[in-house]
This record gives C-alpha cells, structure tokens and sequence, in this order.
C-alpha cells in the first residue's frame, strides 16, 4: 500500500472514530466545503445540510466498520468503495442496524489532505 493510499483508509478510519466519539467537528473537517452526498430518495446535498442532520443525531449513539474494498489514485484526485456496516441507537430505542457499500470521490487540499468531494451511500436496512 502506497502513503496515499494509507492517507485514505486513515481518512475513512478517522470518519468511523469520529461518528463513534459524536465528534460532528472532526467528520465535517473531514468534508470539502463543496462536497455533495448521494443517498436513496434524497436530492443530493452539501455539506451544511450533512452538518445540520448530524445536530439533530446529536443524541443517537453509532457504532460502525467499514471495509476498504478498492482504492485508486489519479493525481489530487481518488476514488474508493467500501462495504460499511453501521448501527445507530437512540435513546430508549431498539437499534437499527443498516449495510451496505459505498463509492466516494476524494480531492486533495492545497495543504495535501484527502477530503471527501462526492459520496454515494447505498445503505439499507437490516432484516
């Protein structure tokens, strides 16, 4: 594995840490200010809208892992997909288990750090 290619699976394994801590701060540092998000029957959308739904799990707890499946590099540019599995439990509440496999676009900063660009997050629920 190439340094780029660590750089990644630590931006990815640094997402599912922060999601873990309820760090919002952290995962939003981790997002290009021009990001868009691809989720089932959903508009695509930015960053501040992913910002404003994470305020509202601020309650929920998350647990989650996520399997790098494939990692490519061109340039200021990469791609990878991953199986992620991620369970999310409100308070007083049964959890909800979800799975599923993911494609993200990521860009380098100018300061030579990856940052999500484009995520497309095929979730589903659980039997």
């Amino acid at each position: 594995m190439t340094g780029e290619e660590q750089a990644i699976h630590d931006l990815i394994a640094a997402w599912i840490a922060a999601s873990k801590a309820g760090d919002t701060e952290a995962v939003l540092a981790l997002i290009h200010e021009d990001a868009l998000f691809h989720v089932p029957g959903v508009k695509p959308f930015g960053k501040a809208a992913f910002a404003a739904a994470s305020d509202q799990m601020k309650q929920m707890r998350f647990e989650g892992e996520s399997d790098v499946l494939e990692v490519e590099i061109c340039g200021d540019w990469a791609w990878c997909r991953t199986h992620l599995r991620l369970t999310m439990t409100a308070v007083d509440e049964k959890p909800v288990r979800r799975s599923g496999y993911t494609l993200s676009v990521l860009r380098k900063s100018p300061q030579g750090k990856w940052l999500l660009f484009r995520d497309a997050n095929l979730l589903t629920a659980e039997g």
